[in-house]
């Protein structure tokens, strides 16, 4: 098998893998049906994948893998709070606008199996100490109010998420199922995210 061909039938099976499982979840996908979505047998679909857990591993880590070097090079770098902020608003903005299951799936798998999903999560190289550890710095610098790091944390990216879990209904509520009208609102959300969050930490 031709490397170019191996890499078409491995993106093959974690495309239609991702469908199935946003469909069924996980408990509910099956490999059979998997391998029917992907087009090819269930030998070839655990020829490359042998467990149903291996695949949901390989698609958080193909869409993480994206947008995690250049945060975590944000993080580490000596870039302003204020640019830093900004930097990481508009690249978990984007991971979710280009992968929009996202935040129901893991949603829909934190109450099924926290454990595992959590694993997972932490197996794409997220380092969540890294990022408090910035936060702190920047309070003990007195550059940023002082507060739970984790707190926020949780703001930007429930400030991220929530608009793009809540799509459908939004789309429809706020903006009469014009689908553009709800795209421009979430690329200005991202000025409005880092502006809102900066006005209520930064000390000046």
């Amino acid at each position: 098998m031709t490397e170019t061909k191996k890499d078409n039938t491995e993106e093959k099976i974690l495309n239609a893998a991702q469908n199935v499982f946003i469909k069924k979840g996980m408990d509910g996908a099956r490999m059979q049906e998997i391998a029917d979505e992907a087009g090819i047998n269930k030998a070839l679909l655990h020829y490359y994948f042998r467990t149903k857990e291996k695949l949901f591993d390989a698609i958080f880590k193909k869409v993480f893998s994206k947008i995690l070097p250049n945060l975590m090079d944000m993080v580490y770098s000596d870039l302003p709070i204020e640019k830093k902020l900004g930097i990481f608003v508009e690249s978990y903005i984007d991971l979710l606008m280009k992968n929009p299951f996202l935040p129901t799936f893991v949603l829909k798998e934190m109450n099924r199996n926290p454990e595992f999903l959590a694993k997972i999560i932490k197996g794409t190289g997220i380092q969540p100490d890294k990022i408090f550890a910035m936060f702190k710095k920047e309070m003990e610098a007195g550059r940023i109010r002082k507060m739970d790091p984790r707190d926020l944390l949780v703001n930007i990216l429930g400030l991220s998420i929530f608009p793009i879990a809540a799509r459908p209904l939004m789309t429809i509520m706020f903006f009469e199922n014009d689908k553009e009208a709800y795209k421009t609102f979430i690329e200005r959300r991202k000025k409005t995210i880092t502006e809102f969050i900066l006005h209520s930490i930064l000390i000046k």
